[in-house]
């Protein structure tokens, strides 16, 4: 499927998504974000505003559609070039040397029996998220009834 695929079709029916799959499919390389962004925009032909209004939710669609790959530093390709199992050689990590985790930090030896008790004692003060992980003694005496 590419760009021919649309001819004759009335242009404002086509979403972003498909679009940009069908120029990816043309191109048959990776592309920046930017430069699939432009692309779509030319063969659309729509306004710098309107493509600005539309660039959360597209960007989303391309990250939860399944056709579409991120290789890291905002370059997109399409899943099906790579077979399955070769698909995490090929995604570009960072490297980031703050990541680097010191194995005595997360040691689980550092902590007593006493301090778990202690922060059991402690009232959750984080909004809705704690409110919904407390769990009182009159929650547990309804499940009984």
């Amino acid at each position: 499927m590419g760009l021919d695929d649309f001819k004759g079709q009335n242009k404002d029916e086509l979403s972003m998504i498909e679009v940009a799959r069908a120029i990816l499919q043309d191109s048959g390389k990776r592309m920046a974000f930017a430069d699939i962004v432009n692309a779509v925009q030319n063969f659309l032909g729509k306004s710098d505003e309107e493509i600005r209004e539309r660039l959360p939710q597209f960007y989303t669609d391309m990250n939860t559609d399944g056709e579409f790959i991120s290789m890291g530093d905002n370059v997109w390709a399409l899943r099906s070039w790579f077979p399955y199992e070769s698909v995490d050689e090929e995604v570009n990590h960072p490297e980031d040397e703050d990541l680097d985790v010191d194995d005595d930090d997360n040691n689980e030896d550092d902590y007593s029996d006493d301090d778990l008790d202690d922060a059991d004692d402690n009232e959750l003060d984080d909004g809705i998220e704690g409110q919904l992980s407390e769990l009182h003694q009159d929650d547990l005496d309804d499940d009984d009834d």
